[in-house]
């Protein structure tokens, strides 16, 4: 898919390392603190096929806060 997408084949070990370097960032993002309001909230969810042991849709939550200053 990776190929497909940026015409680049990468090998696993260097898709495990980007995945190693990124998890940090990750991490803070999700600690990070959130505004206290919001001028608009979207909640919505999508229904995505994941594979744990078989294949199966799963509804993904997506939720999107727009603040006063946009």
């Amino acid at each position: 898919i990776i190929e497909r997408m940026y015409g680049h084949h990468y090998s696993p070990a260097t898709v495990s390392n980007i995945s190693k370097a990124t998890q940090e960032n990750v991490a803070n993002f999700h600690q990070r603190s959130l505004e206290a309001n919001y001028t608009v909230l979207y909640l919505d969810g999508t229904y995505l096929p994941l594979r744990r042991g078989t294949v199966s849709k799963e509804c993904i939550h997506i939720a999107l806060g727009v603040t006063s200053y946009g």
